[in-house]
């Protein structure tokens, strides 16, 4: 008892020593050479070395030793690694002792049948060795393993002492390895809160969206694009030769967003990251894949990014509504009669980017939505389309809604009113949902912004009953027409127009006949009756019959020349004031 005090006193201070390193927090190859020193010294080996599995778990490879060269060491690591085997039937004895969980113990190495390391057990000078198996829970982490110069028989007691030993570094792997996760998941955190720190100055310091991404771009070494749901590049960072075209982009739908959904997603060889805004992506954010995947922290990067860009395109959003407001408020005005040259006006157009002092043309959009689109929704993109390309001219055009209508006031000279209309008419039938458009534009002859608004919303009737839709239309495509929408009384025209058709117009409205709109094809048909038939949609005979009924209700002889001048100007008369206002 005497003899062994002394002995389990060493035992309990290397212990006590070893418990104090682990739980200290040390590095892990500390530890676990510590480990390997102290079963070196109690155990009285001539050489201890700890193994664990390199990353891809192909092999074991020394993490801590004591007794071995570090040359050694490092050419067994890179040259003749311990492969780990499948099973503990065959192998190395350390891949033995890993994959059944027990010790395995060589007496002589010489003796081992398959033992591959008898060139560098030589150079090293051992001939025995032991390997005992790291364990936590159910699962081997590593061996530990010691070895003899001489051929050794290891005894019970020293398979238990290297087991106990061998519990310690296991012990120290499991602390390393989760004070390593840890370490990993403060970190990003802690980098992950500073990029979103970054990216959200970026945006604070009005940087915008050109900021935002040049900050992504710089963060993740990678060029950077932003476009919106529409597919229009809002900015861009870096090279563009490394970003996908808009062929490629567009190949990918903008699919709404899943709660739970990740916002970072791989398509081919690029990576798409989605802006979700109010529940709909509003943006997507694109850069290269790369050689490598995508780190944790660079995910968590492109998810703070994808959020400052919400909330800067939400500020966006919202200041855009502001300034559509305020226009649509001094468009109403204008509109209404307040004087363009009045003191208030003139400085509320100036804060807005307008100079209302310039020549001007007045245009009218009307659109036709699909029946499957939803009207308010198509609206709103049809007017943000027009306020985007008036958003290109300098001074602004003054665009907004009013009387059902979109209306812009754009300051150029009469003679490009068809230009400037066309132009119009093209953004708002690249809208989805619209499946036509008619523009009509009328000047501002002497600044009366007021009569050119009215003309233009006039001509844009005109065009509708005279089934002019789907197209550009000026005053001069409606010839007398155009003419008379310059008139202000409506009253006259159609006194004057009464004098030919009020007969069969009041006919009409009192028995609910069609004659007037059977006088109006008959006009458009050239005076044919199997085409005015056609167009009906009923028989000739049908159509004579109308004809008749109308000269004895009207006192009209629609074989004379004249009385068809006369009826059609009447019909062109009706027309313009039942546009006017």
């Amino acid at each position: 008892m005497a003899e062994t005090l002394p002995d389990l006193r060493q035992w309990l201070d290397a212990v006590r020593t070893l418990t104090a390193v682990v739980n200290s927090g040390q590095g892990l190859r500390d530890v676990l050479g510590l480990v390997a020193e102290t079963a070196r010294s109690l155990l009285h080996l001539d050489f201890c070395g700890v193994l664990v599995p390199d990353a891809d778990g192909h092999n074991l490879v020394i993490t801590g030793w004591s007794g071995l060269t570090a040359e050694y060491v490092a050419r067994v690591n890179s040259d003749r690694p311990v492969r780990l085997e499948v099973d503990a039937r065959g192998g190395a004895p350390s891949s033995r002792a890993y994959r059944s969980g027990r010790p395995v113990a060589v007496t002589d190495i010489s003796q081992e049948q398959g033992f591959i390391w008898g060139g560098v057990a030589a150079e090293q000078g051992y001939r025995s060795m032991l390997s005992v198996p790291l364990i936590a829970g159910s699962a081997a982490l590593g061996t530990l393993n010691s070895y003899h110069r001489e051929v050794h028989d290891f005894t019970a007691d020293e398979v238990d002492r290297l087991m106990l030993l061998a519990d310690h570094a296991a012990i120290a792997l499991t602390s390393a390895r989760m004070l390593d996760d840890l370490r990993r998941q403060h970190e990003l955190v802690t980098r992950s809160e500073q990029i979103h720190e970054r990216l959200l100055r970026v945006a604070l310091r009005a940087g915008g969206v050109d900021g935002i991404a040049a900050a992504a771009s710089e963060l993740l070494a990678r060029p950077v694009l932003v476009e919106d749901a529409r597919g229009e590049v809002l900015a861009h960072a870096g090279p563009l030769a490394a970003l996908p075209s808009a062929e490629v982009r567009r190949a990918v739908p903008v699919d709404e967003v899943e709660p739970g959904d990740r916002l970072v997603r791989e398509c081919g060889d690029h990576v798409v990251v989605r802006v979700v805004l109010s529940g709909s992506v509003t943006a997507r954010l694109w850069l290269p894949r790369g050689a490598e995947p995508l780190r944790p922290l660079d995910e968590r990067a492109l998810e703070h990014a994808s959020i400052v860009l919400a909330l800067e395109l939400f500020r966006l959003r919202t200041a855009a509504e502001v300034e559509q407001r305020l226009r649509g408020e001094l468009l109403a005005d204008v509109l209404g009669g307040a004087d363009p040259a009045s003191r208030p006006v003139r400085e509320r157009a100036e804060l807005l980017g307008h100079d209302l002092s310039r020549p001007h043309v007045a245009l009218v959009a009307r659109t036709v939505p699909d029946a499957a689109a939803p009207v308010a929704a198509t609206a709103q993109r049809a007017l943000d389309a027009v306020v985007r390309l008036a958003g290109r001219d300098v001074p602004r055009p003054l665009v907004g809604t009013h009387q059902g209508a979109i209306v812009a006031l754009w300051p150029v000279a009469p003679e490009r009113a068809r230009t400037v209309a066309d132009g119009v008419r093209r953004a708002l039938v690249s809208v989805p949902g619209i499946a036509g458009a008619t523009v009509a534009a009328a000047p501002a002859a002497e600044g009366n912004l007021v009569r050119a608004h009215r003309t233009a919303r006039g001509a844009a009737a005109v065009a509708e009953r005279t089934a002019r839709t789907g197209t550009v239309v000026t005053l001069d495509d409606l010839g007398v027409a155009g003419l008379l929408l310059q008139l202000d009384d409506a009253e006259q025209l159609v006194a004057f127009a009464d004098r030919t058709v009020g007969p069969v117009r009041r006919h009409d409205r009192e028995r609910g006949t069609a004659l007037l709109h059977t006088l109006r094809t008959h006009l458009d048909g050239g005076l044919d009756r199997a085409e005015t038939a056609r167009r009906l949609t009923v028989h000739p005979n049908t159509v004579g019959q109308r004809l008749r009924r109308i000269e004895t209700v009207a006192g009209l002889d629609l074989s004379r020349a004249a009385t068809v001048v006369d009826v059609a100007a009447a019909l062109v008369l009706l027309d313009v004031a039942g546009a006017l206002p």
